[in-house]
C-alpha cells in the first residue's frame, strides 16, 4: 500500500496544474518501476519573461517527484523559426538563456545540480541525427509539417523550408535525449501529436507529453517576448514592474484571461503554498489564502479589489526577480546582454519605414479606456469652469481628473456616477493641477452647447475595460505619445448613433455587460 501511495503522490506532483497529459497509462506504468525521465526545451530567441516561471515551477514539481530532468537550450530551433535568432548571435543568446534560466531556478530554490543542461547543436549536427532528419522527411508531408508548427513557428505567407523542419527536429529530440516524456505549453500540442505519429514510423517509441496552460499576458492575450506591453522582463527594474502591473488588464470580478490571477495560480501557489493579499486595515487588513480556488472565488465576488491583488503580486514578484537582477549587474553579464540583444541600428534619415519599424497601426485597441467611478467632485481653485474629480478606475490609487464640465453638469450629478475614462493620455497640468485621465463625454455644438458624460452599462465596476467591437484583444499603449496624435486620429470617427450608442466608425463602444451610451445627444461627437 505504501509503494502505491508513493507512486500516486509522484503522479499528483507531476500532473498538478497541467492542462493535458497524453500517455497517462504509460506514465503510471513507468512510475511503478522507476522514476520518470523528462525534458523541457526552450528556443533561444527573445528575452525570457516572467511567464517562464510557470515551467520553472513545474520543473520544481518534477524534481520533488524524483524525476530526472533535462533542460534543452534549442539554439538550432531558434534559427530555424524564421531566423528569430540570427546565426551570428546564436551562441551569445544561448549563453544568455543558460545564465537567466539558472538564475530563475535558483531564485525559486531549485537545486540546479540535479538538472542536466544540453544545447541542441551539441547533438543535432551529428551524422546520426542528420540521417534521421532525412529519414523523417521521407515520411512527413509538407501539409503535416506546417500544421504541426502552426501554433509555435512564426506563420508567414511564404514559409521557409527551415520552419517546416522545426517540428520534426523537436520530435527527434525526444529520442536523442533518451527521455520518457516531453513537457511544454499547450501551444505545443500539435507538435506533440505529430511526434507521437512520426517517431513510431522510424522505429522509435512514442513518448508521454505533459502540457501546462498558457498564462495570459498583461493585456489579456498570450504573454510574448515580441509584444512589449504583454510581459514583464526578468530584468525589469522595480519601477518598471510597478508601471506594467498598474497597467495590467485586471477587471473587477473577471477571472477569465486574467494574467495576474494566472500567475498566482501557476507560480506563486506551487512555490509558496499560500498567498497573502496585502491591504489597509480600513479595507479589512491582510488576508492569507491557502487554496487558490478561494482566492479566485473572492476575486470573482469582488471582495478583493484589483489594486490590492496587483500590489500584492508585485511584492512577491520583486522578491523573485531581485536575485536575478543582482546576478546580471556584473560587467560580464551586462556585456553578454549587449552582445546577445544589440540595440537595432537607426535607419538613415529619408529611409522609408517598413511595417516592422512602426509600433503598430492607428487602431482603437491602442486606447486604454476603462469604467471609472467618481468618488469626489470639487471646483478647481483657480478656474471657474473646471471640476477636480477623484476617480476610481480599478487601481490601488484614485486618479485625479480635471474636466471642463462646470457649465454643463452639476457636481451632484457626477458624484458616485460611473463614467468612461481614457486612461493612457500623457498627464497634463490644467491651471496648476495635473489631470491623469480624460472623462469621455458626448457633445452637440449649437447656440447652446450640450454635453453629457458617456454611460457604461448598468452594473459596471471601476476598472472594467471598454473596447470597440472587433478590437477586443489588442494591447493598449502604455502612454499615448502626443506627437503621434493617436487619440486625435481616432477621435474624429467617434460618434453617437441614432439610438444614443457611442461608436467608432459605426462599431459600438462595449464592455463585457453591453454597449456604452449617452442620455440623449443623438448624432453628437465624443471627446
Amino acid at each position: 500500500m505504501g509503494e502505491k501511495k508513493d507512486v500516486q503522490e509522484k503522479i499528483n506532483l507531476i500532473t498538478r496544474n497541467l492542462q493535458e497529459v497524453l500517455g497517462e497509462d504509460k506514465l503510471h506504468s513507468i512510475l511503478q518501476e522507476r522514476d520518470l525521465n523528462v525534458y523541457w526545451g526552450t528556443a533561444t530567441t527573445g528575452k525570457p519573461h516572467i511567464a517562464y516561471f510557470v515551467p520553472m515551477s513545474k520543473i520544481a514539481d518534477f524534481l520533488k517527484a524524483g524525476c530526472e530532468v533535462t533542460i534543452l537550450f534549442a539554439d538550432l530551433h531558434a534559427y530555424l523559426d524564421n531566423m528569430k535568432a540570427p546565426w551570428e548571435l546564436l551562441q551569445l543568446r544561448t549563453q544568455y538563456y543558460e545564465h537567466i534560466i539558472k538564475a530563475m531556478l535558483e531564485s525559486i530554490g531549485v537545486p540546479t545540480e540535479k538538472l542536466k543542461f544540453v544545447k541542441g547543436t551539441d547533438f543535432q549536427l551529428s551524422r546520426e541525427y542528420t540521417l534521421d532528419v532525412y529519414r523523417l522527411s521521407s515520411v512527413v508531408t509538407q501539409h503535416d509539417a506546417k500544421k504541426a508548427g502552426a501554433e509555435v513557428v512564426k506563420q508567414v505567407e511564404h514559409p521557409l523550408l527551415s520552419g517546416l523542419l522545426y517540428p520534426g527536429l523537436q520530435a527527434l529530440d525526444e529520442e536523442y535525449l533518451k527521455v520518457d516524456a516531453q513537457f511544454g505549453g499547450i501551444d505545443q500540442r500539435k507538435i506533440f501529436t505529430f511526434a507521437e505519429k512520426c517517431l513510431p514510423a522510424l522505429g522509435f517509441a512514442k513518448r508521454i507529453h505533459l502540457m501546462n496552460p498558457m498564462v495570459p499576458g498583461l493585456t489579456g492575450g498570450k504573454m510574448s517576448s515580441s509584444e512589449e506591453e504583454s510581459k514583464i522582463d526578468l530584468l525589469d527594474k522595480r519601477e518598471d514592474v510597478k508601471k506594467k502591473m498598474k497597467r495590467a488588464f485586471c477587471e473587477p470580478g473577471n477571472v477569465e484571461n486574467n494574467g495576474i490571477l494566472s500567475f498566482v495560480r501557476h507560480v506563486l501557489f506551487p512555490l509558496h503554498e499560500e498567498f497573502v493579499i496585502l491591504r489597509d486595515e480600513k479595507f479589512g487588513g491582510n488576508k492569507t489564502y491557502l487554496e487558490y480556488s478561494k482566492l479566485e472565488n473572492d476575486f470573482r465576488d469582488q471582495t478583493i479589489h484589483p489594486g490590492d491583488l496587483k500590489s500584492s503580486v508585485e511584492v512577491v514578484l520583486n522578491n523573485l526577480l531581485d536575485p536575478i537582477r543582482k546576478k546580471f549587474q556584473t560587467p560580464e553579464m551586462q556585456q553578454l546582454i549587449k552582445g546577445a540583444y544589440p540595440t537595432p541600428k537607426k535607419q538613415p534619415k529619408g529611409t522609408t519605414k517598413g511595417p516592422a519599424s512602426e509600433n503598430y497601426e492607428v487602431i482603437p485597441s491602442r486606447l486604454d479606456i476603462r469604467v471609472g467611478r467618481i468618488v469626489s467632485v470639487e471646483n478647481h481653485p483657480d478656474a471657474e469652469s473646471l471640476y477636480v474629480e477623484q476617480v476610481d478606475i480599478g487601481e490601488a490609487q484614485l486618479r485625479t481628473v480635471v474636466s471642463g464640465l462646470v457649465p454643463y453638469v452639476a457636481a451632484e450629478d457626477l458624484l458616485n456616477r460611473n463614467v468612461v475614462m481614457l486612461c493612457n493620455l500623457k498627464p497634463q497640468k490644467m491651471r496648476g493641477i495635473e489631470s491623469q485621465a480624460m472623462l469621455l463625454c458626448a457633445s452637440i455644438e449649437g447656440e447652446k452647447r450640450k454635453v453629457e458624460p458617456l454611460n457604461p452599462p448598468e452594473g459596471s465596476e471601476p476598472g472594467e475595460r471598454v473596447f470597440i467591437e472587433g478590437f477586443e484583444n489588442g494591447p493598449a499603449d502604455d502612454e499615448l505619445k502626443p506627437k503621434k496624435k493617436i487619440f486625435e486620429k481616432l477621435q474624429v470617427d467617434f460618434k453617437i448613433s441614432d439610438d444614443c450608442t457611442a461608436q467608432w466608425q459605426q462599431k459600438n463602444f462595449m464592455t463585457k455587460l453591453g454597449a456604452v451610451t449617452c442620455k440623449s445627444l443623438k448624432g453628437g461627437s465624443i471627446s
